[in-house]
């Protein structure tokens, strides 16, 4: 059966959030053009100079879906949402690196290699994160009565981390850990204005998601903080943050991911500065009594 042509709808002159269509969308869209929508957001800034055939090589997708992609977003065809793109690009000040990445040369040892990975993730994720949806999750931290992190394998250390951070500024946080219980075990403990924090990477953990939709559907609070987007916790998450974790290995890298976290504590600490000092004080205060420091 031929696949249908979606009416192509009027592209508004001003006022278009791409993104924001895009993601609207997305749950609709076939597994095909999802690929081309994911290369879409994520490659936003290099998309709008490729050719189609290039976006075809580069996502996987043909030049046909492609075509049905833009005819499903509002476009008449490719033609019309590469220039879209472009004014998008055009639109934003684009910042520089934060970090340099000085450029490769033959033999490079594995030390350097892995550096210049982990800087690229950084900075990618620095330039990419969207400061009002950063902002957003601060200000949920800090309200939450109790924030409760989460995640398998690596997400699990993450989660962890996020945790430990937090519990030393002065906000009660719990990393829920997958032992005796399951995750879903530990939901009836999350109060409706609790907040959790799901860390999900690649490969997804299926019970990391079904805690996430389970959470969601009893009006708690989530926060996905991923690799992209479009990951399966984000589309039952108030807020995504995602985080670029290419490794040259088959796990992610938690180098941004440890930034974001370090990031996280540290506006959450500024803006309840006398608490966190407070607690912190006391803290010290406990260690040193009970001996835990080595005297030099």
């Amino acid at each position: 059966m031929k696949e249908r042509t979606p009416k192509t709808l009027r592209v508004p002159e001003r006022g278009f959030d791409l993104r924001k269509v895009i993601l609207d969308r997305y749950p609709a869209l076939p597994g095909n053009q999802r690929k081309v929508a994911d290369f879409l957001l994520h490659r936003s800034r290099e998309a709008p100079f490729l050719s189609i055939m290039e976006i075809e090589r580069q996502s996987g997708a043909s030049k046909a879906t492609i075509v049905r992609l833009a005819q499903n977003l509002g476009f008449s065809g490719f033609l019309q949402l590469r220039a879209r793109l472009m004014e998008e690009v055009q639109s934003q000040i684009r910042e520089p690196d934060l970090f340099p990445v000085p450029p490769a040369s033959p033999g490079e040892e594995t030390l350097t290699l892995v550096a210049h990975q982990d800087i690229r993730n950084i900075n990618q994720t620095v330039s990419h994160l969207d400061r009002d949806s950063f902002e957003a999750v601060v200000k949920m931290i800090v309200k939450a009565p109790h924030v409760y992190t989460l995640g398998l394998g690596i997400s699990s250390l993450m989660a962890q981390a996020l945790a430990y951070s937090l519990n030393q500024v002065a906000v009660r946080a719990t990393a829920m850990i997958h032992d005796c219980e399951t995750f879903i075990e530990q939901l009836p403990f999350i109060g409706p204005a609790d907040l959790v924090i799901a860390f999900s990477f690649p490969p997804y953990s299926r019970e990391t998601v079904d805690l996430v939709k389970a959470a969601a559907a009893r009006h708690i609070r989530v926060v996905g903080i991923t690799d992209k987007i479009t990951s399966p916790v984000g589309f039952h998450s108030v807020k995504v943050l995602p985080i670029r974790s290419q490794n040259r290995l088959f796990t992610n890298s938690f180098s941004a991911i440890s930034v974001v976290i370090n990031a996280l504590a540290t506006d959450v600490a500024l803006r309840n500065r006398k608490r966190a000092m407070k607690a912190l004080k006391e803290i010290e205060r406990l260690l040193q009594a009970g001996g835990h420091y080595e005297r030099e």
